[in-house]
């Protein structure tokens, strides 16, 4: 088993880069300046963004290649574990990085908002892919974070780099939102695919054996991270995959209720419920009625 770099302080992070430690809670790195190495295998305590100033024609996106070409933004949140896979020839880090430890927002406003930020959840092949334009933008946030780094450090400090990296932050949203936008083709042949798989999923026996599927269990049917399939849905259909799901639950429900010759306890294990009781309450929360009365009814 190859050695695990653990990054759990600014310092250790600065210190694999070959960096001076300027805060002990924030950096931002020059990957120029590291020495060249192998590819290794890091686990992170600490918040990273890495802008990769590499082109992106090797990285893939589901069978297609990249097409932006400028730079890449790849993050990673406390927990995580990235590896390269090159472990045999070395090559010189080239790119930039804001890195910053939890303790840094504690108390902040950012504190309370770094949870929204799903892409940190996102696995390293659903990167952001940024445009020349917006690549520089990256680097001026990246810049004016470093010039508070050389100041002083006082009582205005955390604010300041909190409030920085949170603006930074807000612009990575807004970078992603237009990365859903372009890939629209790529997208919607995403949106067409799950479709296909719930359809196929309750036509056949899963929902008896798996039980009622989850937002998960497609984001692994399409290789995707379960938050980056959550916001690519919503994105394309304005509907939450949760929701997809359920109704797709509904409409099936409301079929086979229809079937005269099935009693609603069959119905609901049919649809992948461990407990008929628990069906009858998701179809009323739903519909407005229990399905015994909307088999009355219609």
């Amino acid at each position: 088993m190859g050695q695990v770099f653990n990054f759990d302080t600014i310092s250790q992070y600065n210190d694999f880069n070959n960096h001076e430690t300027l805060h002990p809670l924030v950096s931002i790195i020059d990957f120029s300046k590291a020495k060249e190495r192998t590819g290794p295998k890091m686990h992170f305590g600490v918040y990273c963004i890495v802008l990769k100033q590499v082109k992106c024609g090797d990285l893939k996106y589901g069978r297609n290649y990249y097409d932006y070409q400028e730079g890449t933004l790849v993050f990673i949140s406390p927990g995580q574990i990235i590896d390269v896979e090159n472990k045999v020839d070395y090559y010189q880090p080239i790119g930039h990085a804001l890195v910053f430890h939890p303790d840094l927002i504690r108390g902040t406003s950012l504190a309370k908002s770094i949870n929204d930020y799903n892409f940190f959840s996102y696995s390293t092949s659903e990167a952001l892919h940024l445009s020349e334009k917006e690549r520089q933008l990256v680097l001026d946030c990246f810049n004016k974070i470093e010039i508070e780094l050389k100041q002083s450090i006082d009582k205005h400090s955390k604010k300041l780099i909190a409030s920085n990296i949170e603006l930074f932050l807000n612009y990575c949203e807004r970078f992603y939102d237009r990365q859903f936008i372009t890939r629209d083709t790529e997208n919607k042949g995403i949106v067409e695919k799950f479709e296909e798989l719930l359809n196929s999923y309750f036509s056949s026996d899963k929902p008896n054996i798996l039980g009622l599927p989850s937002v998960a269990y497609y984001a692994g049917e399409l290789n995707l991270s379960p938050n980056y399939f959550g916001d690519l849905i919503k994105k394309e259909t304005g509907k939450s995959a949760q929701e997809y799901i359920q109704n797709k639950i509904i409409e099936v429900a409301k079929d086979k209720i229809f079937d005269s010759a099935k009693t609603i306890n069959e119905v609901a294990y049919e649809l992948g419920f461990k407990y008929p009781q628990h069906f009858t309450r998701f179809f009323k929360q739903h519909v407005g009625s229990t399905p015994n009365e909307y088999r009355i009814l219609n």
